[in-house]
């Protein structure tokens, strides 16, 4: 029977990242992927003479080689940034109201607050001191938690202990009096899949502090090319893989990890295991009832599953300012009520939100020549895809695309006669490939009790670690981090006994 330091299940980001880092570190590594390619969420697919990209439209935490981002230097240290290639986005993002209002705000503070100020002169004294809450606050941030300061307190960084847990909406209200500059502002919350009301102000300010200070990046080859650099470095320090290879049950004894079934009916010996899995299905359906603790299922009455996403994928025959793209990040939206928005996620029905990325407008080179891809976003829950038959499945996934593809037509009125390939993806598309609950891609919905600030990576059975948005926030750079950090964990454990 094969004996491994530690088994990483599921070869999403955080899974990556935590079998990498415990592979350099000279541990025994197994990782299991239930898909035939690593990635999770960041992965491509090919339809036609186009790879379209799954997830990824604004990577984050990059920054310059200048001046490094924390994720360029999490991907240096795991010796994978020189197997990647990264273009900076030249905008914040464009925001459409259609028909009504259009600003593309730049991604520096100075242009930021210039650009709105222009627009909203009556209120441009607020944009400035609003922007001086977010910098301030996301200062304090990183000086007391990212560094952590042994000598954290309210007396040292007041602004954080003030503005952390409020929601943002409280303190948008503070500072403007218009609706539409309060939404341009917070236009990030669908990067977190709750709205302003419910997003804790430090989400909204360490996203809009992050993203102008370290720019917004595109990766060429998309994230299945920084998928595939991870697994070439895991490999090439000596972990092994295995795909088309789920985890059928984690062996707990005692309290302890003592192994993993695969779905193939093999064992692997093991004390740890990380499990990039959700962990609802991790305690559910891997672990034997019994040995669950009473605690771990008593703490799934407190969460509740985050959104998923319904995606179109077009491949266009043209260039992007054929169809009038101009702008890499572009927000499509017909209501200031986000709250509106988010009720209507759970539904069936059209919200007016939209995201419409187009990589080629930062890289000519993604797409074949003459051509570009653009990916249509909304967020919407798994629940009201369940109540759909198999026998109405086709019409409701065409007739929800159809809404959506009519909303960017008010933007783009030419897109529809230049696609040339098209792909939808609903909840239940993700929740096939992912496997997570309702096809979610945040985990639990990031309300502040399901941050990071309150949740952990280490379960109260002995040698089992989470890793990925389930324990933590969602997104690439969180979910790289997360695996990086679960890792350390990991490695201090097994250095202690």
């Amino acid at each position: 029977m094969p004996v491994y330091d530690a088994v990483v299940i599921g070869a999403g980001n955080g899974g990556m990242t935590a079998a990498l880092t415990l592979a350099q570190a000279g541990k025994k590594v197994l990782l299991l992927e239930r898909h035939n390619i690593p990635g999770g969420c960041a992965t491509s697919f090919v339809r036609g003479r186009f790879e379209f990209e799954v997830a990824l439209h604004q990577l984050s935490g990059m920054g310059s080689q200048e001046r490094p981002g924390p994720l360029r230097a999490i991907l240096g240290e795991m010796g994978v940034m020189d197997r990647l290639e990264f273009v900076e986005i030249e905008n914040l993002y464009r925001v459409v109201f259609p028909g009504t209002f259009d600003i593309t705000l730049p991604t520096n503070r100075e242009g930021l607050v210039a650009e709105l100020a222009k627009l909203f002169p009556g209120e441009g004294d607020a944009v400035s001191r609003f922007m001086d809450l977010v910098y301030r606050f996301s200062m304090e941030m990183v000086q007391g938690l990212f560094f952590h300061d042994p000598d954290i307190s309210k007396e040292k960084y007041p602004v954080y202990f003030k503005y952390a847990f409020r929601n943002s909406q409280e303190v948008l209200d503070e500072f403007f009096e218009s609706p539409l500059l309060k939404s341009i502002l917070s236009v990030y919350w669908g990067y977190v899949g709750v709205p302003p009301s419910m997003l804790p102000f430090g989400d909204l300010a360490i996203m809009l502090w992050a993203y102008i200070e370290f720019k917004p990046y595109h990766l060429k080859g998309g994230s299945q090319a920084m998928s595939n650099a991870i697994l070439d470095a895991y490999l090439a320090a000596g972990g092994e893989v295995r795909f088309n290879c789920a985890a059928k049950k984690i062996v707990v004894g005692g309290g302890a990890v003592k192994g993993v079934i695969t779905e193939q009916g093999d064992r692997v010996e093991t004390g740890c295991v990380v499990s990039n899995a959700s962990t609802i299905h991790t305690y559910i359906d891997l672990i034997d009832r019994e040995e669950v603790p009473a605690a771990e299922l008593n703490a799934f009455k407190s969460h509740t599953i985050g959104p998923s996403a319904f995606t179109l994928y077009m491949g266009l025959d043209c260039e992007p300012a054929d169809v009038g793209i101009h702008e890499t990040t572009n927000f499509i939206t017909t209501t200031v009520d986000a709250d509106r928005a988010f009720d209507l996620w759970k539904t069936m029905e059209q919200q007016g939100w939209a995201l419409l990325t187009c990589y080629d407008v930062s890289d000519p080179d993604f797409s074949p020549p003459g051509t570009c891809q653009a990916a249509l976003v909304a967020l919407q829950y798994g629940d009201p895809w369940y109540a759909v038959s198999p026998q109405e499945y086709a019409d409701a996934k065409y007739r929800y695309a159809e809404g959506m593809l009519q909303l960017a037509e008010r933007v783009f009125p030419k897109i529809r006669d230049h696609i040339e390939e098209v792909e939808a993806a609903t909840p239940l598309t993700h929740l096939r490939y992912l496997g997570h609950p309702g096809g979610a891609i945040y985990g639990f919905e990031q309300y502040a009790k399901d941050s990071p600030y309150f949740l952990t990576n280490r379960s109260s059975i002995r040698g089992l670690y989470f890793a990925g948005a389930w324990v933590g926030s969602g997104g690439f750079q969180p979910t790289l981090t997360s695996g990086r950090s679960t890792a350390r964990a990991v490695l201090k454990a097994l250095k202690n006994q």
